[in-house]
């Protein structure tokens, strides 16, 4: 079974949460989550380009524009959309979590050294 990004953003979120990160590992998972961000934007536009096809669909079959658009949400291309969307607004956010938490940890540091 193939590993998607999804699963290693939910494994990454976990270790984050549920472990005490040394700064290493969080420097670590840090460079991992926003190479994943490339990946995540190549989901989102592939993602966006399906749910397209599948809006034009139902715009194309003399639906009005507002019951096209809402049926086309309930379409697995639309949870696809997004979920991509989603994912990448959780990596970016893991990302700045862990940018602060070692922004702290060096001021820690730099304040210990003072005393």
């Amino acid at each position: 079974m193939a590993v998607t990004v999804r699963d290693l953003v939910k494994q990454a979120q976990a270790e984050i949460r549920d472990t005490d990160l040394q700064p290493e590992r969080a420097r670590a998972l840090l460079a991992h989550l926003s190479a994943l961000l490339g990946n995540c934007n190549n989901e989102i536009r592939e993602a966006d380009a399906a749910y397209s096809d599948v809006l034009l669909r139902f715009l194309d079959g003399n639906e009005a524009a507002n019951r096209a658009r809402i049926r086309a949400e309930c379409s697995p291309e639309f949870q696809r959309k997004r979920e991509a969307r989603d994912t990448k607004e959780l990596v970016i956010e893991m990302v700045r979590s862990l940018k602060y938490f070692l922004r702290s940890l060096e001021e820690e540091m730099r304040l210990a050294g003072r005393t």
